[in-house]
């Protein structure tokens, strides 16, 4: 793409994020990756990049409300493997996460904030020509003893492609990913469905596999760029006896605009389905991308000009 926005917009290779934890799911939040061009190199440098969400699912008879902050730091390096550009990227977000019940039931609410699983990666991004790219994300979430965190650490592999010429930014977006203990004795917002007893006094943490889907369709104007988005996310496996396997989709509008320094897109997305979660999601998300050392940023030294695309 032309615009600086939608280069800068390739930022996708820094989203790591989190899960809504109130019920289970995906460790990576379904949706944290749309409207980044996830598959495609950045130019190198240095990178901060801050996505936050907050929404409710309608379950009955409360609602389930998350809220989240996504900080992330990332360095495209000057180095490149078999002719992919070299990224190493780290986060380590919040979340807070509660449940509000009528008043009318005479049933009190709960809350829970903290900090979330830490993440580390390694991503190689390739430059295809004509406009494509594609990328290869490994890295993992660890480990962490907090009550809006999961309660052992996983890997997570990511997959994803993108057509970024003629002002055009359309990206999918694979994630995969696999607990290393699929249920632990920590408890955790999305326990199995096993009750206290004396052996497992603070019941269990389920933690089922995933594939998340982030879909980007969108169109630079100038400054602006607007664009339709998507994600689903599936658990792959049920982990205990009884434990029923969650799906959803949501879809909805993005709007960005390049204000010189930063870069800031906002979104709304909405559940067209869901399976298990007990109701639908309504989220609006924010996010602000800062390079901080790039040709061209407010911050540093110039680096290395971008790739050149044809």
């Amino acid at each position: 793409m032309n615009s600086k926005l939608t280069k800068l917009a390739a930022a996708g290779v820094l989203s790591l994020c989190t899960a809504a934890p109130a019920l289970a799911g995906s460790v990576t939040q379904p949706g944290e990756t749309v409207g980044l061009n996830a598959g495609a190199p950045l130019p190198p440098g240095w990178y901060a990049i801050n996505t936050v969400d907050w929404g409710c699912r309608n379950t009955n008879p409360q609602h389930t409300c998350t809220g989240l902050t996504i900080p992330v730091v990332a360095w495209s390096t000057p180095w490149t493997f078999w002719g992919a550009r070299f990224q190493l990227l780290a986060a380590w977000p919040a979340v807070e996460a509660g449940v509000i019940r009528d008043p009318g039931l005479g049933l009190p609410g709960t809350y829970f904030v903290g900090m979330y699983n830490p993440a580390v990666f390694g991503q190689l991004a390739w430059d295809l020509g004509y406009g494509w790219g594609f990328s290869y994300l490994l890295g993992a979430y660890f480990d962490y003893h907090s009550p809006v965190a999961w309660s052992d650490t996983s890997l997570n592999q990511r997959f994803a492609l993108s057509y970024t010429a003629n002002d055009w930014a359309l990206t999918a977006n694979v994630i995969w990913g696999i607990h290393l203990d699929s249920v632990t004795d920590r408890p955790q917002l999305s326990p199995c469905p096993i009750p206290v007893s004396v052996t497992f006094p603070t019941g269990l943490g389920c933690n089922p596999n995933f594939i998340n889907l982030d879909l980007t369709a969108g169109r630079s104007f100038g400054k602006w760029q607007v664009a339709w988005v998507g994600f689903g996310s599936w658990d792959l496996n049920e982990p205990v006896l009884g434990y029923q396997k969650q799906s959803q989709f949501a879809m909805g509008g993005l709007l960005g605009y390049d204000f010189g320094p930063v870069v800031l897109q906002g979104y709304i997305t909405s559940d067209v389905y869901e399976k298990n979660y007990g109701g639908r999601d309504v989220r609006g998300w924010a996010r602000i991308i800062l390079p901080l050392n790039v040709a061209g940023a407010p911050f540093g030294p110039s680096a290395p000009a971008t790739m050149v695309r044809r």
